[in-house]
């Protein structure tokens, strides 16, 4: 694997978001989106946070594994779909907090990343049959 520090890091800053959505589930929308959250959607992203702590917990025990495939998947599908929707929010200009710019970097960057690696483990693999 090339880029052993990819997973382990990426599940820590999952991990760390979905206990701030847990614990905060208002500052982590302030600083984000610019946006308070009532009712329902307190409860929404506290479920929320417990999936990406989840996720997080899920991608640290396996960064050790034989086959990383499925994690990197995961991760890569996952930064993705948060990159395309955080633009969307971006250029919709409704919800724009401080955090959500440098968010959508991480999550571009993340994203490269893994697509990368996710590729070049797959031709490794090709190489090697």
């Amino acid at each position: 694997m090339a880029m052993m520090w990819l997973i382990p890091l990426a599940a820590a800053i999952e991990a760390a978001t979905g206990l701030a959505l847990m614990i905060s589930p208002q500052i982590v929308s302030n600083l984000l989106l610019g946006a308070d959250l009532a009712g329902a959607g307190i409860a929404v992203a506290r479920i929320a946070g417990a999936a990406l702590l989840s996720f997080g917990l899920v991608c640290w025990l396996g960064r050790r594994s034989a086959d990383t495939t499925p994690v990197l998947v995961g991760l890569l599908t996952y930064n993705l779909l948060v990159t395309v929707y955080l633009i969307y929010l971006a250029f919709g200009g409704e919800t724009t907090g401080v955090l959500l710019g440098p968010t959508i970097v991480l999550h571009v960057v993340f994203s490269l990343f893994l697509a990368y690696t996710c590729f070049n483990e797959q031709s490794s693999r090709q190489i090697t049959k």
